[in-house]
Parts: structure tokens; C-alpha cells; sequence
């Protein structure tokens, strides 16, 4: 049974649309607005202001006010105190903003529930007991004479979050918690697919007492608001979240005015498993890393590496498992796989399956749209594949696992690290210094043993090789977020 959708949704949809720019709810500088979807009913959820240079140009100045007026004088604990409120409120709109989550990304509505809008309101609770902690220290110089040495950690200005679609609501909370505890201000471009959460979001950091202008959002496309934020001159760092080739372009644009930037570009993640491992483990955790969130996961585990000698045992299970998948609405709490996002990624989606086959990897299940729904749906698929094949190589970015074989070891952790990513990968053992052998061999950034997705404040985020450029998450997020500055004073 679908749940059913409340007024309070209805009304935020009704009056959803404008711009948040200093404190205040507006329109585009030029009235336009564009269509956001629902990707299960192929329906218009909300026309949202499509902002373009002019808008972003006038939040980052908002930004700048609150920057050198009231948010520059507010204590580090008056900071955390308003990051604890949020945290509070995003726990209290929890289903209003797990709905939105489903209504608009795909996702089934339970896993938004239990883990998305927790999991963003745990980052702004983690990071709110940072803001009075993150200190410099007192240096031990050898200079002779009788001197002072100490070190500030000071905000680094305006930043700029550029946000992904599929988990928008956790995203943001990734950039704007770490920023916010540091003493930044943000200008934030959720994507043009999934900007609804954002704004929801706007609205509770309105209630939780903020100061305007600490937080703009600025939803629009990527070359009209994205590159916007990224060219402006009084944009200090940009933080993205996306795709290699855009994340690239982010990098070589800033580098003219040497703005910092924090990159997450995706991956191509292995999952290996050993001999000796639990095959229900195995079943139930290949399942969740391949098709979480119809596989529009970064991280998700697509390269199943499998020994010949526990193929045959493990594949007559695992396909039993995977034709069980119920893909159906997200709103229907049975539901455990929603449509894609878009007809075009699922246009995307498709051609990598063609591909595949044309390659001459084995279609062992799916591969196609899901005829008995209305939305962008594919079904959950499964290749027997080689290396060389163009889906065992490419972030595909859907529902698509390849199964891997291999013979020893040794061979599978080189073949694991044989792409240009690097962002998480997974091992299943039950000898763990065998595992943890295997973890440290492998290039990633984050490796889960007997286990796969696990996320946590308190945990750094982030790839290796063409996955990225620092870290999200964690105290090693704030290093991003913060200059130091050395201090001398001659006592003499």
C-alpha cells in the first residue's frame, strides 16, 4: 500500500519554487523557473526559480554580509547550539522530509527514512560539538630571544557546495556541517533534478534561528548557477560532489584565482570475496552494494570479484535473490527498488547493458526497463564479465552488477586496483588478517570488511586516484574548511 502523501507536503509543493538568498524566499532575477519530477510517475512535482550569474552573484554577496556581520560575531558555541537545532528539526520533519526524499530522487521511501534523514541529522550534531573544538596550539619555537608562537584555525569565507541527485538531502549535510562549525558561510546548488529537500531544508535552518545569509540556496543548472559559483571571485572553496569530467572542469576553472576545492567524483568499486567466506553474508551484502538505491551510488559495489571454486554455490542463490527484488513506488514501504532518476540516465543506464552484450559479457538477469511500471525503471541486472569489458571499467551509476572470477588472490586485489578509481571497496572473509591483508592492499579510500555502505559522522570520506580530492566527514573534513594562521609576538 502507498503511503499516503500529507497536506504538509501538498502545501510545501504548493508554495516551493524560490530562490533562499539572505534570509529570504525570492525569485529568480528574471522570473524563470524549470520543472522538477517525480521519476515514478513521470509527473511535474514542483516548478522551482532557476537561478542563473545574477542570482548566485547575490548570494554570495549575502554571504559575504553575514560572513563580516553577525555570523563572524557569533561564539563557537552559539554556532553549535544553532547546528544542534537544526539536527532537532530535520528529527522532527523526519518523515515530511523522507517523502520528499522518495517523491523526488526514486528511492524507496524506507531507505530514506532510515538512513538518509538520520544520517544528515547525525553530520549536523557531530560537527555542531566541533565548533568548540577545533582550536590551533601554542608553538615550541627555537628562535632565540623570548617569543610568542601560536596557531589560529580561521574560517575560510564563502564556500561554495555544489551538490549531486541522488542523495541530496545527506550531501548537503556532508558540506554545510563542516563548513558552518568552522565559521564559513554557504552558498549551496542542490542539483536541478532533486533540489526539493534543499529547500525544505531552508526552511528549518530559517526555524532553527540562523543568522541571514549563512546559508543561500541557489538551485539551478550546472553552467548557468554551478559554473557561476565557481568563477566568482569572493568564492573561496568550492566543494563537489559529481561526476569525474565536471569535477575536473571544477578544478582546472578555479585554478586561476587558486581557490580551494574538495572534490568526490565517483567510482568503480570491487567487491572481493574470499574462500572461506559466509555465503549468507555474501548473498545478503552483494545485494545491498549493487542495488542500493538502484545502484546511483557513488560507492556502490558493481565489481563482484568471485573465486572460480565458490561460483557455482554463490550464483544460484545470489540470482535467486536478485529476481526477488520487488521494484514497485517508493512510497509503498514493500518496495525495495525505485525507477532512476531521469529518461535520460536510464537512457545512459541502458546503453552501458547494450554495450555489455555487444562485448560479449554474459547477460545473466534484467537488462531491460521494467514493463509493468509507469517511471523510469530498470530491472536488476546481472553480467558474468571480463575485465576488458567496457561495463567492468566505467561507472555505470545503475542497477548493473558484473561478476568477476578470478583464481588467486593476489590476482584479484591487482585486478581490483586496475581502474582509475579509488573511491571504497569491499572484502568478505572470515580470516580477518587475511581481510585486513587484503584492505590495505587495496587503492580506496574507504574498504569495508563483511560489510559494505556502513557511514558514520565520525568517519572520513573520500578517493583515491581519479575518486577525488580530500575529505568529507569526520574532523578531517574541517581541515578543508579552515586556514591557518601562525602568530608571533616578541616579548623581549
Amino acid at each position: 500500500m502507498i503511503i499516503n502523501v500529507p497536506r504538509q507536503i501538498d502545501d510545501f509543493l504548493s508554495r516551493v519554487g524560490a530562490l533562499y538568498i539572505g534570509g529570504r524566499f525570492v525569485e529568480a532575477a528574471d522570473g524563470e523557473r524549470f520543472p522538477v519530477l517525480n521519476p515514478a510517475t513521470k509527473g511535474v512535482l514542483a516548478w522551482v526559480a532557476r537561478a542563473k550569474a545574477p542570482d548566485v552573484d547575490q548570494a554570495v554577496l549575502a554571504a559575504e554580509r553575514a560572513l563580516q556581520g553577525s555570523w563572524g560575531r557569533t561564539s563557537p558555541d552559539e554556532r553549535g547550539r544553532l547546528l544542534f537545532r537544526l539536527a532537532e528539526l530535520i528529527e522532527e520533519h523526519a518523515e515530511a522530509l523522507a517523502i520528499l526524499e522518495a517523491l523526488n530522487v526514486g528511492k524507496p521511501y524506507i531507505e530514506a527514512r532510515t538512513a538518509d534523514v538520520p544520517l544528515a541529522a547525525q553530520h549536523f550534531r557531530y560537527f555542531a560539538g566541533w565548533s568548540t573544538k577545533w582550536s590551533g596550539e601554542v608553538l615550541p619555537v627555537s628562535l632565540p630571544g623570548n617569543y610568542l608562537a601560536y596557531t589560529r584555525r580561521e574560517p575560510l569565507g564563502v564556500i561554495g557546495a555544489i551538490t549531486p541527485w541522488n542523495f541530496p538531502l545527506l550531501i548537503a549535510s556532508w558540506k554545510l556541517a563542516p563548513a558552518l562549525a568552522a565559521g564559513n558561510t554557504v552558498v549551496l546548488k542542490p542539483s536541478e533534478l532533486t533540489p526539493l529537500t534543499a529547500l525544505y531544508l531552508a526552511e528549518l535552518i530559517e526555524a532553527a534561528g540562523f543568522p541571514k545569509g549563512v546559508v543561500n540556496i541557489v538551485p539551478g543548472y550546472g553552467p548557468e548557477a554551478g559554473e557561476a559559483l565557481v568563477l566568482h571571485p569572493r568564492v573561496a572553496k568550492i566543494s563537489f560532489t559529481g561526476s569525474p569530467e565536471v569535477g575536473k572542469a571544477i578544478l582546472k576553472k578555479s585554478a586561476d584565482q587558486l581557490k580551494r576545492v574538495t572534490l568526490e567524483l565517483g567510482g568503480k568499486s570491487p567487491n572481493i570475496v574470499l574462500e572461506d567466506a559466509d555465503p549468507q553474508k555474501v548473498v545478503r551484502g552483494v545485494l545491498f552494494a549493487a542495488f542500493f538505491n538502484q545502484g546511483e551510488v557513488c560507492a556502490a559495489g558493481s565489481r563482484l570479484f568471485v573465486p572460480k571454486s565458490y561460483l557455482d554455490t554463490f550464483m544460484n542463490t545470489f540470482l535467486d535473490a536478485v529476481k526477488n527484488i520487488r521494484q514497485g513506488h517508493p512510497l509503498d514501504p514493500a518496495t525495495q527498488m525505485g525507477p532512476l532518476i531521469s529518461e535520460e540516465h536510464r537512457a545512459r543506464v541502458l546503453n552501458y547493458i547494450r554495450k555489455g552484450k555487444e562485448e560479449g559479457a554474459e547477460l545473466l538477469l534484467g537488462g531491460e526497463p521494467n514493463p509493468s511500471l509507469t517511471g523510469f525503471y530498470v530491472k536488476p541486472t546481472v553480467f558474468l564479465a571480463e575485465d576488458r569489458h567496457t561495463i567492468a571499467q566505467e561507472e555505470i551509476f545503475g542497477p548493473v552488477l558484473t561478476i568477476l572470477p578470478y583464481e588467486k588472490l593476489d590476482e584479484a586485489v591487482q585486478r581490483a586496483n586496475a581502474t582509475r578509481y579509488g573511491l571504497a571497496a569491499g572484502v568478505w572473509s572470515e580470516d580477518l588478517k587475511q581481510a585486513i591483508r587484503v584492505a590495505h592492499s587495496l587503492k580506496a579510500g574507504t574498504v569495508w570488511v563483511n560489510g559494505y555502505l556502513l557511514l558514520d559522522a565520525t568517519s572520513p570520506w573520500g578517493g583515491f586516484k581519479e575518486s577525488g580530492l580530500g575529505r568529507e566527514m569526520g574532523h578531517y573534513a574541517l581541515e578543508h574548511y579552515t586556514e591557518v594562521k601562525s602568530v608571533w609576538l616578541n616579548l623581549s
